[in-house]
C-alpha cells in the first residue's frame, strides 16, 4: 500500500475514534461476510446442482475441489487469493493429470465468478492468467482409444469366450451392440424397455444432450435381456450390481478390458461403430449420427428435423449385430 494511502486511512480510523467510533470495527467492516473459498464453493455447488442432469457429475464437481483446492485454498477468502495460489493448487496436476487439471481449473474459475458477482472480491478471476504459469499439455485433443471396427468382431467373441461373470457380459456386449455410452448401459432400467417394440428408451435425464433417445434394439439385443431376466432377482436395472438397488461399476468394463490386455477403452467401440458405418455402409450420415444421441450442429437443419430417423436406424443397428457375430455363432 502506498504510503499517502495509507497515512490517509489512518486519518480517517482517527476521525472515526474521536467521533467515538470504533476505528477496528470500521477497519473491518466489509470482511467478516467474505467467505472462504471452500464455503463459496459450496454455495455455487448447492446452487448448480439442481441444474445438473448426472447427480455422479454433481458429486464429482465438489469433490474434485475438496481433493485438489481445499488443502492449498480452501480456508482463505476469497478475496485474499490471487494467480500464484491458483497455480500452487494446479502445478502438481497439471502433466500427471491434464484433463482432471483443466475441470479444477474450470470449477475454480466458476467460483471466482460468482465471488465477483456476489461482491466479494474486485479485478479480475484469477485462473484467467494461471495458464502463463503452467507448462503446455500434449494431450488436449487425445479421444478415447477406439479399435479398428475390423478388429471388433474378434474382440467381441474375446469377451464372450472370457472368464468374466455372465451379467458382466451381458452388459459389455449390450454396450457394443448399441453403440451406447457406458452410464447409459450401467443405468438402464427395465421399464425403459419395450420387448414387443424391440425400443429402449432412454430418459432425457440419462442422455447427455438432454433429450430422450430411442434406441431399436437388435435381435442378439433382445435374447440378452431375455437370458438377463433370469438373474434380474428384484433390481430395477438391466444389469445389476452386487445388490438389487444398485447397478454395475464401470469397473467391471475396465477390468475385462485389461484382462484382454486391451488398450482401446469402453467408450471407444462407438468410434468403431461409427468409421464401419461410414467406411462399409451406405447408411446417411446423419442416421449414424442420430443412432450415436449426437447433436445436430447445424442449426437450420436441427431446427427442422423432427423425427429421430428410428427404423432406418433399426435396420442399420441390425445389420451392425450381423456384421460383429459374422465370425461368432449367434447363441
Amino acid at each position: 500500500m502506498p504510503l499517502a494511502e495509507a497515512r490517509e486511512k489512518a486519518r480517517v480510523l482517527r476521525k472515526i475514534a474521536r467521533e467515538g467510533g470504533d476505528p477496528v470495527v470500521e477497519r473491518d467492516k466489509g470482511k467478516r461476510d467474505v467467505p472462504t473459498f471452500k464455503q463459496a464453493a459450496e454455495v455455487v455447488h448447492a446452487e448448480h446442482k439442481p441444474s445438473w442432469k448426472n447427480p455422479k457429475h454433481a458429486d464429482q464437481w465438489i469433490n474434485t475441489l475438496k481433493q485438489y483446492a481445499y488443502p492449498v485454498i480452501g480456508d482463505r477468502a476469497v478475496d485474499q487469493i490471487d494467480t500464484p495460489e491458483i497455480l500452487r493448487v494446479l502445478s502438481p496436476i497439471w502433466l500427471t493429470k491434464p484433463e482432471t487439471a483443466r475441470r479444477v481449473r474450470q470449477r475454480i474459475g466458476t467460483v471466482f465468478d460468482w465471488a465477483k458477482a456476489s461482491g466479494h472480491r474486485t479485478g479480475d478471476n484469477p485462473v484467467d492468467g494461471v495458464a502463463r504459469g503452467l507448462p503446455k499439455q500434449t494431450d488436449s485433443a487425445k479421444h478415447h482409444a477406439a479399435l479398428p471396427y475390423g478388429d471388433v468382431p474378434e474382440f467381441l467373441k474375446a469377451v464372450r469366450d472370457s472368464d468374466s461373470g455372465v451379467i458382466a457380459k451381458h452388459a459389455f456386449e449390450f454396450l457394443i451392440l448399441t453403440a451406447s455410452r457406458t452410464s447409459e448401459v450401467l443405468e438402464a432400467q427395465w421399464d425403459e424397455i419395450d420387448f414387443e417394440a424391440k425400443l429402449w428408451t432412454i430418459p432425457a435425464n440419462r442422455m447427455k444432450a438432454g433429450r430422450i433417445h430411442r434406441v431399436p434394439l437388435s435381435k442378439r439385443c433382445i435374447a440378452i435381456l431375455t437370458e438377463a431376466k433370469a438373474y434380474r432377482g428384484n433390481s430395477p436395472y438391466l444389469f445389476r450390481g452386487r445388490s438389487d438397488k444398485r447397478p454395475m461399476s464401470n469397473m467391471v468394463f475396465a477390468k475385462i478390458m485389461r484382462t484382454l490386455n486391451s488398450a482401446a477403452t469402453p467408450h471407444g467401440f462407438r468410434s468403431s461403430f461409427r468409421d464401419w458405418a461410414a467406411e462399409t455402409t451406405s447408411y446417411p450420415r446423419e442416421v449414424a449420427e442420430m443412432a450415436l444421441a449426437h447433436t445436430i450442429e447445424n442449426k437450420v437443419e436441427a431446427a427442422y428435423r423432427r423425427g429421430d430417423l428410428l427404423e432406418k436406424r433399426r435396420e442399420m443397428m441390425e445389420d451392425w449385430a450381423g456384421f460383429l457375430y459374422s465370425r461368432i455363432p449367434d447363441n
